[in-house]
């Protein structure tokens, strides 16, 4: 190892002592530096302890999730009184997926004044079942999993067919404004009061439809 030349080395003086103890056991080697450390370890007593270094505080652990704000136990919204709705708010997911799916298959066989408004009509019932999709996440905290159909769908000439889909979204307003009525959860009367009346509003669009194809 090379030694630096600006930094001497520390001496190591207890193998000095150690022969000079074989040299001349009665004499106290080094007395100046001896009486140096005597009088820095006086020192050192007389001051008292030493302040300790301060320690880095710990960092609080994570928040349980059931502590975190808004995780309540039984919510006044969307909690005990909606879960007992929820097999009520399934059934309307699958309805609205039906109905979007009709609506679909409507599109493709409408008069080109009516192609746009049946597109529409297919939006929003897909948003409906988005709406009802969130509302079941934030009562159970899972994700509800809707059936999947691929059958075809076989719609009749196309004032039947509107005539059919008016009465299926008057039937779906009547039902939505139904369970609203017997739910005591808050929030969850409001959506579904809110989705009944989008839904006499799609009926009321198919009724316009109607008198113009007449």
């Amino acid at each position: 190892m090379e030694q630096n030349l600006h930094t001497p080395m520390p001496y190591d003086y207890r193998q000095y002592d150690r022969v000079w103890q074989r040299v001349a056991p009665g004499l106290e080697p080094y007395p100046d530096l001896k009486g140096t450390e005597a009088k820095l370890a006086e020192l050192k007593n007389t001051q008292g302890p030493a302040v300790p270094a301060m320690e880095e505080a710990p960092m609080p652990d994570t928040m349980p999730e059931e502590q975190l704000p808004g995780a309540m136990q039984d919510p006044c919204c969307m909690g005990t009184a909606a879960e007992e709705m929820l097999e009520v708010l399934e059934g309307f997911i699958e309805v609205e997926l039906a109905d979007r799916r009709h609506y679909m298959a409507l599109s493709r066989q409408a008069p080109a004044f009516a192609r746009q408004q049946i597109r529409e009509l297919a939006t929003e019932a897909g948003c409906a079942a988005k709406r009802l999709m969130a509302a079941c996440y934030l009562i159970t905290g899972a994700c509800y999993q809707p059936s999947v159909e691929c059958g075809r769908i076989c719609l009749g000439r196309w004032c039947v067919a509107l005539r059919e889909r008016y009465h299926a979204e008057a039937c779906n307003g009547m039902n939505y404004l139904r369970a609203a009525e017997g739910t005591t959860d808050p929030c969850l009367e409001r959506l579904l009061t809110e989705l009944g009346e989008e839904s006499y509003r799609q009926a009321d669009a198919l009724l316009c439809l109607l008198q113009r194809s007449l």
